[in-house]
């Protein structure tokens, strides 16, 4: 987890606090257990997006490294295509070569 999301939570947990106690206050109902569980499901929240940060960045790491493995299979089949390519060129060719000194004997 990096620090900025850190300190993001810790803003978000702040901000809900001094919402949630200026709201009740201004309405006159100042009760402690509102304003802490303002704070835990602001947390939670935190937690939950912070957490989901996380399987996000895990989940693009294995992609990535599943393209560098299929970019790897691919070019390793690509070369393998070619190889094979320019062999049958080459027979091709070098019949056609036999053929045409057989056509002028």
């Amino acid at each position: 987890m990096e620090s900025r999301d850190l300190i993001f939570s810790i803003v978000m947990v702040a901000s809900a606090f001094v919402l949630t106690f200026r709201w009740i206050d201004q309405y006159g109902m100042g009760d402690a257990v509102v304003i802490l569980s303002a704070m835990v499901l602001v947390g939670a929240l935190a937690a939950m997006i912070l957490s989901v940060n996380v399987r996000l960045k895990s989940i693009e790491d294995q992609i990535d490294s599943k393209e560098r493995s299929l970019r790897v299979n691919i070019q390793s089949v690509e070369e393998g295509v070619e190889r094979r390519l320019n062999m049958m060129v080459n027979r091709v060719n070098e019949t056609m070569e036999d053929l045409s000194r057989r056509a002028y004997r």
